[in-house]
């Protein structure tokens, strides 16, 4: 990945970018040049720590000539709206999920990058796992005859961690299934081969001081009838981490969700206090990214491969099932049960800066583009229409699996 340095800017110097920066400092190849934010103290910050320029809009930023591609981490209800702006400069584009906020907003960001004739990459979500990537490829050969369901459930602290008002309210892409649904949706779909045809779900919203869904159970079926179960609770009380050898998505531990949940109750929490100190340049920058301190007790007890849990995923094929297992993943087959080992960094961003990468240097395709996102999207603005209807959503604009 040394043929030529990448150079590439950060929108949005948030908690998300937390996760990013680091590996785009890491990324051989790569070289951060940029970032964008309106709060001056954290330009200050990555100026410091970077060496890179500031700048105080988006639109400032894809005006630097220098500027390649532009990671796209500014909240949900800006993503068309800035990926657009990029795009219109002639910059390569990663958005996080969710892509946008309706499929009209994903069709505009579509055509906006293929009239600049740039790269569009949909990224952050679990589907750029190597386990789940691994699972795919298990799939894709046959061993175990086609696959015949799918399911994946998790269970986390999403809704007590501190969020800010636009992080509740569905207009401006809050609550579980906008901003967690697409990790789970974007697996689903690689899995089966992309092409959902009908989604039937429900939603939760039990807790009064955050009103926003904090569940969501939905029911999808492929085009070639393959069955697939989704299951989020964000409420935090049990953990899928409990069962996934203790590596997942929690943030805090279960005396600190006991305390929380009581501050959250009686109104004595400063959250834009707390949710400053989680980004860029503050007092706890990056210490809540994908349960580092599991991650940690995972390498203490001498667990290498394998890679972060996004909950529970089970593949179920005509001959046998598939999971995630402490090394990689299992396969469950007639002669019993084998460890497949898996490498690769997941939960880390690296696997999004190499089709980025790979894309824009080498002119690669783009497996995760416009059109995936859209379709990953698709499923969950379904999900929210049928809990609202009552009733099972036809999709129309689907992507397939590109292996």
């Amino acid at each position: 990945m040394a043929d030529r340095i990448l150079k590439v800017a950060v929108a949005g110097l948030g908690v998300g970018s937390t996760q990013i920066i680091p590996a785009m400092a890491q990324m051989e190849g790569m070289q951060l040049v940029a970032a964008a934010d309106f709060r001056k103290d954290a330009l200050d910050t990555f100026k410091e720590k970077y060496g890179g320029r500031g700048y105080d809009s988006v639109e400032k930023l894809c005006q630097d000539p220098e500027v390649e591609a532009v990671w796209v981490s500014t909240p949900n209800q800006f993503h068309c709206e800035h990926v657009i702006t990029a795009a219109n400069h002639g910059k390569h584009v990663v958005v996080e999920k969710p892509m946008a906020l309706s499929i009209a907003e994903c069709e505009k960001m579509v055509a906006a990058v293929e009239k600049n004739k740039v790269k569009l990459l949909c990224g952050h979500t679990q589907s750029f796992n190597p386990a789940i990537r691994a699972m795919r490829k298990a799939i894709v050969s046959g061993e175990l005859g086609p696959v015949r369901a799918l399911h994946t459930w998790m269970f986390t602290d999403w809704m007590l961690r501190p969020r800010m008002p636009q992080e509740l309210d569905l207009k401006t892409g809050g609550g579980v299934v906008y901003r967690q649904g697409p990790h789970q949706i974007d697996t689903i779909r690689l899995l089966g081969g992309g092409m959902v045809k009908s989604v039937r779900a429900v939603t939760g919203q039990w807790m009064p001081e955050r009103p926003a869904p904090g569940y969501y159970s939905a029911f999808l079926e492929f085009e070639n009838g393959t069955p697939a179960s989704v299951v989020y609770n964000g409420y935090g009380y049990f953990d899928t981490s409990e069962l996934t050898w203790d590596t997942g998505e929690r943030h805090y531990n279960p005396e600190e969700r006991i305390a929380v949940r009581r501050a959250l109750r009686n109104k004595t929490i400063d959250e834009e206090k707390a949710k400053e100190a989680m980004r860029f340049g503050g007092k706890r920058e990056g210490e809540f990214a994908h349960g580092m301190a599991l991650e940690e007790n995972r390498r203490r007890r001498g667990i290498q491969g394998g890679g972060h849990f996004f909950g529970i995923t089970l593949a179920t094929c005509e001959r046998g099932d598939i999971r995630q297992s402490p090394e990689g993943i299992y396969v469950y087959g007639d002669e019993g049960r084998k460890e497949l080992p898996v490498t690769g960094r997941s939960a880390s961003r690296f696997s999004e800066l190499k089709e980025l990468y790979d894309s824009v240097v080498e002119n690669r395709p783009v497996y995760h583009d416009g059109r995936w996102g859209m379709a990953t999207l698709e499923v969950c603005l379904a999900i929210m229409q049928s809990a609202r209807e009552h009733r099972e959503i036809t999709l129309t604009h689907q992507s397939p699996t590109t292996d």
